[in-house]
């Protein structure tokens, strides 16, 4: 935390210090949200849910964030190392599939010394570590051996719309090469007789308005890399939020339409893409946005 370096940004702020950084958090634990969550993709949330914990305050800050008042850090309580670790056996206890960790980034520290505490008391439970990506290997080798399950975005294709909607330039090759030591760490993905995954690597893509082509490249590049032993999930979900300035963003002002999403899906079949998740029906006329009211925490 003293010169912080712990993701791409390299800020160097003294966070020990109370200094924040582009994620917006000093060295104090925060989470919004605690819960059983239930809009994961099936081998994850399964019929018992995902025990996932969000944390406030994230390293990408999309002008389109969907958890806008967590990626802002509006949304959070200050807590020890402790009280995560109880935390993770409280989800446990609740029946949770795993342990669900949300924009973790910038608290990894503080969550090794949780997790350590929580699996001598017995925590037991595939750890996820649910990221928009932007990592850097450094801290992911930290990671080795304490988590089970990655899942990232592949945000952009581009180094312009990474740029625009994350002011992260390098975007594109540092997600490459995160999917890359995340994938050496876990191997293909495995799941258990129900289902469920236990180790691997899932790679999502949301769908934006009128990025089709470069969500193609995306695709091709995971297949053409990983084949079918990392996994896909391609999502149609996106929703322009009154917190989006669509006044610099009009393109982003609008849903995905059916007729991109499908072009998507079939080119990944065309492709030979066998493991992926999809959205089908109403998806995208749904909220998987969770009420940050501080549940369990």
């Amino acid at each position: 935390m003293s010169g912080c370096v712990l993701c791409p940004r390299h800020c160097m702020v003294m966070r020990d210090n109370g200094e924040k950084g582009f994620c917006q958090e000093t060295d104090h634990l925060r989470v919004a949200r605690a819960a059983l969550h239930m809009w994961e993709e099936p081998c994850i949330s399964g019929e018992e849910g995902s025990g996932t914990v969000f944390f406030t305050g994230c390293n990408l800050r999309c002008v389109y964030c969907q958890n806008y008042d967590l990626s802002r850090s509006v949304a959070g309580k200050e807590i020890t190392i402790s009280r995560l670790a109880e935390i993770f056996l409280e989800l446990q206890q609740k029946g949770a599939n795993n342990i669900n960790l949300v924009t973790p980034t910038h608290f990894v520290p503080q969550i090794i010394e949780a997790l350590k505490c929580a699996k001598a008391r017995g925590l037991h439970l595939p750890v996820i570590y649910n990221t928009g990506g932007y990592e850097s290997e450094e801290t992911l080798g930290m990671l080795d051996g304490w988590v089970d399950v990655y899942l990232p975005d592949f945000k952009y294709w581009e180094s312009e719309q990474a740029l625009r909607y994350s002011k992260a330039e390098d975007y594109p090759e540092t997600v490459k090469k995160a999917i890359r030591e995340m994938y050496r760490q876990t191997g293909a993905c495995r799941f258990d007789e129900n289902g469920k995954i236990q180790k691997g690597v899932i790679v999502r893509h949301l769908l934006l308005p009128g990025e089709l082509k470069a969500a193609k490249r995306i695709v091709q590049y995971l297949y053409e890399t990983y084949g079918d032993s990392v996994y896909m999930s391609l999502m149609n979900q996106y929703t322009p939020l009154d917190t989006l300035d669509t006044v610099r963003y009009p393109e982003l002002g609008r849903k995905v339409t059916e007729k991109e999403y499908d072009a998507l899906v079939d080119y990944a079949i065309d492709l030979g893409v066998e493991c992926a998740y999809i959205q089908e029906g109403d998806t995208a006329e749904e909220s998987f946005i969770p009420p940050f009211t501080l549940e369990g925490v």
